[in-house]
C-alpha cells in the first residue's frame, strides 16, 4: 500500500494531471445531497502525495511552489466541476438565449474558482514538512484559501468543504463554537490525516496522525450529541406559520401575461385547509422570492385580494421586486430585490431590500457592463439595467414575530454576515427561487447551508423557496417542517424560540484567526532546519 502513495507521488504528466483533478472530483460527493464523508479521504489524500512528489524531485522552491500551484488548480477544477456542474440547468431555462454559454457556466466558473484552490496549495507547499506535520499544512492553506473564496469579488463560499461536516446533525452543531470556515479547518485535517497511514516511517508515525483525526471526529460528534437537547425545542405562543411553495417553472409560464393564473395559484394555495384538521389560522404566512411577474406595490389589485386572504391580526411576508420612484431627470427608477410585509387592508407595511446581489444573475458588474452589452447579453433577471443592491442590512420587523433577520436567495451561504450590525434578531427568514436549477443538487446544497446559519447563530429558519426545499428549522438545524424538491403545497407549522448566543456569535472569526496563527507559528518553527530544499 505504500508503494501506492509513492507512486502517485512520482506521477508526471497527464496522468498526474488527471489524478489530481478525479481527486477533487471525489470531493463532492463529501457534500450535499450525497453527504459521503469518506469522498473526503479519497479527495485528500491523494492531494497530500501529489504535494509530497513536488518535494521529491528536488526542484528549486519556486518551481515547486509553482508545480504545487498547478496541482491545485487542477484539484479545484475537478472540485468544482463536479459540485457545481448543475448551474448549467439555468442556461436552459430560456435555452434560445443562453445555451450557448452554458460551457462558461459549467466550466468557465469552476476554472476561475479553482485558482483560490491554487493559491492553498502554494502556500500549503511553503510551510510543507516532511512528516505528519504536513497535514497542518495542507489545512492551513487551504482554509486560508476559503475564506478568500468567501470573501474576494463579493464572495462565493458555496461548498466549502467544512459543509462535509455542516450536515450531520451532530458534527455540524460545532460551528455554534467556530463557524464554517472552523469547520473547514477540522474537516481538512480529518480527511488529509489518512494519507501518513501509506507515508509514514515507522507503525507509530503512520498512525498518530490518522489516530488523532478518528478522535478528533468522534470528539465532534460527541460534542454535537451533547449540545443537541433530546426534545423537541419550545415554540412561540401564538405564531401559526404557513409556507406557501407553488413549484412554478421560471420560463414562459412565469409571465406578466399569466399574472391572474398565478395569482389565484397562490390565494388558492394559501386558503387551502390544513392537513392536520386543526382549526389554528395561519397568522404569518410565507411566499417565496420573485413570487410576481409584475411589481406588487404598484398593483392596488393584487393587493386588494390579498387583503381578502388574510384573517383579523394575520399578515403576508413575500418576495417581489420593487421600483423606487425616479429621479428628476430619469426615465425609470431603481429596481430591487425585495420582501415586502402586508397587512390585513392589503397595505405594505415593512420591506427589506437584498444587499448580497448575484453577479450576471441580478445584475452585471460594471466593470463588464460595456463589453456584455456590446455582445447584446444581459443577467438572467429581466430587469432593466439589473438589480440595485441595498447599501446596509437592517432587521425586518413584523407584527406579531420577534425581530427578523431578513435574507433572499443566496446571501444565506454567507456566515456570519446575514445579520444586522450591531443586532441579534430572534429568527432568519430566507426566501429563495431555486427553480432555475432544477432537480438537481443545487437546491440541496442551497437548503444545508442555510441551515447551517441557524446552527451558527442560534437562531431558527424559516425558508420558503419556489420549487422547495421550504422548511422551518431550530437553532440546532433540526428540521421540524419540510416540503421537498419540486413539490406544490403549504407547510403549516409553529415558529422555534430563539436559542442563547453561541460562541461564535460572541467571538466571531477569532477563534479560527487563534488557531491559524498558532498553526502558522508552529509551522515556521518546524521549518527553520528544513530537511529539503
Amino acid at each position: 500500500m505504500s508503494l501506492l502513495a509513492k507512486r502517485v507521488s512520482l506521477l508526471r504528466g497527464w496522468r498526474r494531471w488527471l489524478t489530481v483533478f478525479a481527486a477533487g472530483a471525489a470531493g463532492a460527493l463529501a457534500m450535499p445531497p450525497f453527504g459521503f464523508l469518506p469522498a473526503l479521504v479519497l479527495s485528500l489524500a491523494p492531494a497530500i502525495w501529489l504535494l509530497d512528489g513536488t518535494v521529491r524531485t528536488g526542484p528549486s522552491r519556486r518551481a515547486a511552489v509553482r508545480s504545487a500551484a498547478l496541482l491545485g488548480w487542477f484539484w479545484g477544477f475537478g472540485y468544482f466541476v463536479a459540485g457545481l456542474w448543475w448551474l448549467g440547468a439555468a442556461f436552459l431555462v430560456e435555452a434560445d438565449e443562453f445555451a450557448w454559454a452554458m460551457p462558461f457556466g459549467v466550466l468557465g466558473l469552476p476554472a476561475l474558482l479553482a485558482f483560490f484552490p491554487a493559491f492553498g496549495f502554494a502556500l500549503a507547499r511553503l510551510l510543507w514538512l516532511p512528516d505528519a506535520g504536513r497535514i497542518l499544512a495542507f489545512a492551513f492553506g487551504l482554509t486560508v484559501s476559503e475564506w478568500l473564496r468567501g470573501h474576494l469579488f463579493t464572495g462565493f463560499p458555496w461548498n466549502s468543504p467544512g459543509m462535509a461536516l455542516g450536515q450531520n446533525p451532530w458534527l455540524m452543531q460545532s460551528a455554534a463554537l467556530v463557524g464554517l470556515y472552523g469547520l473547514t479547518f477540522l474537516s481538512l485535517l480529518i480527511g488529509a490525516a489518512p494519507a501518513v497511514l501509506l507515508t509514514g516511517p515507522t507503525g507509530r508515525a503512520r498512525w498518530t496522525a490518522p489516530a488523532a483525526a478518528a478522535g478528533l471526529l468522534a470528539g465532534l460528534a460527541l460534542f454535537g450529541f451533547w449540545r443537541v437537547p433530546p426534545e423537541a425545542w419550545p415554540t412561540v405562543q401564538a405564531v401559526h406559520l404557513r409556507i406557501m411553495q407553488p413549484n412554478l417553472p421560471p420560463d414562459a409560464k412565469f409571465n406578466p401575461r399569466n399574472r391572474d393564473a398565478i395569482m389565484r395559484r397562490y390565494l388558492g394555495l394559501s386558503a387551502s385547509p390544513r392537513r392536520d384538521g386543526s382549526p389554528a389560522a395561519p397568522t404569518h404566512i410565507v411566499w417565496p422570492e420573485s413570487a410576481f411577474p409584475f411589481l406588487l406595490h404598484r398593483d392596488a389589485g393584487s393587493l386588494a385580494q390579498i387583503a381578502t386572504l388574510l384573517g383579523p391580526g394575520s399578515v403576508l411576508i413575500t418576495g417581489a421586486a420593487r421600483m423606487d420612484a425616479p429621479l428628476p431627470g430619469e426615465a425609470a427608477g431603481k429596481f430591487y430585490n425585495a420582501i415586502q410585509v402586508i397587512d390585513e387592508k392589503g397595505t405594505i407595511i415593512g420591506t427589506y431590500d437584498k444587499v448580497h446581489l448575484v453577479p450576471f444573475g441580478e445584475y452585471v458588474p460594471k466593470v463588464l457592463d460595456a463589453l456584455i452589452r456590446a455582445v447584446g447579453l444581459r443577467q438572467f433577471v429581466h430587469i432593466p439595467g439589473g438589480f440595485e443592491p441595498s447599501e446596509t442590512r437592517t432587521t425586518l420587523s413584523i407584527p406579531g414575530l420577534p425581530p427578523v433577520a431578513a435574507t433572499i436567495c443566496y446571501e444565506a451561504i454567507f456566515p456570519g454576515e446575514i445579520l444586522a450590525a450591531g443586532t441579534r434578531p430572534d429568527l432568519i427568514l430566507n426566501v429563495t427561487n431555486d427553480a432555475w436549477f432544477g432537480q438537481t443538487p443545487g437546491p440541496y446544497q442551497h437548503f444545508a447551508q442555510a441551515r447551517l446559519r441557524a446552527v451558527e447563530e442560534g437562531l431558527p429558519l424559516v425558508r420558503a423557496a419556489n420549487t422547495g426545499i421550504s422548511a422551518v428549522v431550530d437553532p440546532f438545524g433540526r428540521v421540524t417542517a419540510e416540503l421537498q424538491l419540486g413539490v406544490e403545497g403549504v407547510l403549516d407549522a409553529d415558529l422555534p424560540v430563539a436559542g442563547a448566543p453561541t460562541l461564535y456569535r460572541k467571538w466571531g472569526m477569532f477563534s479560527l484567526t487563534a488557531t491559524l496563527s498558532i498553526c502558522l507559528i508552529f509551522l515556521i518553527a518546524r521549518r527553520r532546519h528544513p530537511p529539503f530544499p
